[in-house]
């Protein structure tokens, strides 16, 4: 085993992350790779026992889990929706490989790792530095492990749980693969989208112990061999009446199967056939007298999901990181590999040039992941400030939505850098692009979620931008010499997209218009800041430098003047597409 260590990012002073990538002698089947498959993990290098669970686990990764998430690949999920007497069983059948991951995610603790030790800072990078080398060779198992992280976290905030939640919450975080439990999350209705508000028709008739049962179509639930699952539902009055919009939806707590093994009075219409995750048994339900517990307060369901929304968004965000640094870690080695004109790959530094691009976008990525993800730890410890706050808020919707485009755009280029081998199934490569698309569209495609950062502003009367602006404002102020221009360049940046936000402060058109570009805009910056600060923490190598005025040289601020958010201008839009 050879193992090379690449500094990736220092996130706070106690501790350092890198990316280290082992060679593992393999079957000769992983990639065009001539027996080599290559993996990485994340070394915290302050906590020994940290350090060598990752380790460990990493060789779990090159040894058993790179093969099982394979064939997960291989063998998808199906329904037999009758047994041989022509009873309706719904039975949801997944391959070995997809419930050997169940009973690996338990033993790894990659949920229980986030809620043992509550005041403990650095238990969420723990966890998510295993979901990171995790996740690209999960077989898309990582997705359900989002939603059980988001209902474990549901749980754990409601004042005063039954007896039938704490049960739920110690299955969601149990180690013993016997116990632990995955939760689905069923939003989605036959109307579809974020707008749940006007989407959501299932609606909850209160029984006389005060359970209720729902009844409705969810037209999109993911992991639908979950153990439960929450879901929103407008509760039926004794009148007959439900409340429309918002404040008519309730949270339910349901659990998919009663004590006998059927299912819940929910029958599975059909599997999704999707353009990739495909390993992932997505379903469209019909709920027809689930039970259920109501968890939220009438009307305060929407409240009772955004803890849940953070934590899948974040997970989101390192599924993205994850699947950008494998399939370029295959991509550096194919170039060793492959002979074309006469030279290896490597030597043509045109080739070389599209890669170094590539390695900029996912450091960048990765800080920017790993930073909300501390941000996260410190605010779950009770150790966060005001101004940390604030800036997870922000820095949730960001990191999804600027990674996930990121992703979608280093899968395409990555395949592209083996050629027609990036088109062949056989490979293996196709499936990072496929599954790429599902990180822009799950928990909120790029424009909902740039709405989600105006909100985050306005809700903060811009706290939250300052709050963004004083800590560029500190990470640069001891930017090293050799990146001062660099430094220079970011804080104009930002001085350019603050100007923008203020002048149209009062001008909700224009913002909503420009939501995108100032998403953008706002990620960029940061993230190059933390690119700096990370070069400057780490030894100032030259590799480093490079990165940042790689990155450095992009266009920073996309939001520049009113007029290109101007109602001429959304007038154009519209005759430019529809006209």
């Amino acid at each position: 085993m050879m193992i090379s260590k690449v500094p990736m990012n220092k996130i706070a002073d106690k501790i350092f992350i890198e990316v280290t990538i082992m060679e593992v002698n393999g079957s000769g089947r992983v990639y065009q790779t001539d027996g080599i498959t290559r993996h990485y993990c994340i070394i915290v290098k302050t906590f020994k026992d940290i350090e060598d669970d990752l380790y460990r686990f990493s060789e779990r990764i090159s040894s058993e889990i790179d093969d099982l998430g394979f064939q997960c690949e291989k063998e998808k999920p199906y329904v037999q929706t009758f047994d041989a007497w022509g009873n309706r069983i719904d039975e949801l059948v997944t391959c070995e490989a997809w419930k050997k991951m169940h009973t690996i995610s338990a033993e790894e603790g990659l949920i229980s790792l986030g809620y043992d030790n509550p005041k403990e800072e650095w238990r969420r990078l723990h966890q998510m530095s295993k979901l990171y080398i995790f996740a690209s060779s999960s077989g898309l198992y990582s997705c359900p492990l989002a939603m059980t992280d988001g209902a474990a976290t549901i749980i754990r905030r409601i004042e005063n749980p039954t007896s039938q939640l704490l049960k739920a919450f110690q299955n969601l975080t149990s180690r013993n693969p016997k116990e632990f439990w995955t939760s689905g999350q069923w939003m989605t209705e036959k109307k579809g989208g974020s707008d749940v508000a006007s989407g959501t028709e299932t609606v909850a008739v209160e029984q006389d112990d005060g359970s209720y049962r729902l009844y409705g179509y969810k037209w999109f639930s993911s992991a639908t061999d979950s153990d439960m699952a929450f879901t929103l539902a407008r509760v039926v009055d004794k009148h007959n009446n439900i409340t429309e919009g918002t404040k008519g939806l309730s949270l339910f707590y349901l659990e998919t199967k009663k004590n006998d093994g059927s299912l819940n009075n929910i029958q599975i219409m059909k599997l999704k056939d999707k353009l990739g995750t495909r390993q992932l048994p997505t379903a469209e339900l019909l709920l027809d007298g689930t039970s259920a517990v109501r968890v939220s307060e009438l009307g305060k369901g929407v409240a009772g999901i955004s803890s849940m929304l953070t934590l899948t968004r974040i997970h989101n965000a390192v599924a993205a990181c994850s699947s950008m640094r494998k399939l370029l870690i295959l991509s550096k080695d194919y170039s060793f590999k492959r002979e074309a004109f006469g030279n290896q790959l490597y030597k043509y530094p045109l080739h070389v040039q599209t890669l170094a691009r590539l390695e900029t976008e996912v450091r960048a990525a990765t800080l920017f992941v790993f930073h909300a993800v501390l941000l996260l730890s410190k605010q779950e410890s009770g150790n966060a400030t005001e101004d940390e706050l604030h800036l997870l808020r922000l820095l949730t919707p960001l990191i999804k939505l600027y990674t996930g485009k990121q992703a979608m755009s280093v899968s395409s280029e990555g395949l592209e850098s083996f050629g027609g081998q990036g088109y062949i199934e056989e490979t293996g490569l196709p499936n990072f692009l496929r599954d790429a698309q599902v990180l822009t569209i799950w928990e909120g495609t790029t424009n909902i979620l740039s709405l989600d950062v105006l909100r985050c502003i306005s809700k903060s009367n811009g706290q939250a931008l300052i709050s963004l602006k004083n800590d560029v404002d500190n990470k640069l102020s001891t930017a090293p010499s050799d990146l001062s221009k660099e430094a220079e360049k970011l804080q104009m940046a930002l001085k350019s997209v603050l100007q923008f936000v203020t002048k149209n402060q009062e001008n909700l058109d224009v913002l909503t218009f420009a939501a995108r570009d100032l998403s953008y805009s706002l990620s960029r910056i940061y993230m190059g800041t933390l690119m700096i600060e990370h070069t400057g923490s780490c030894g100032m190598s030259p590799v480093d430098i490079y990165a940042c005025k790689r990155w450095c040289e992009q266009q920073l601020s996309l939001v520049s003047n009113k007029e290109q958010y101007s109602k001429q201008s959304s007038e154009l839009d519209k005759e430019l597409v529809y006209g």
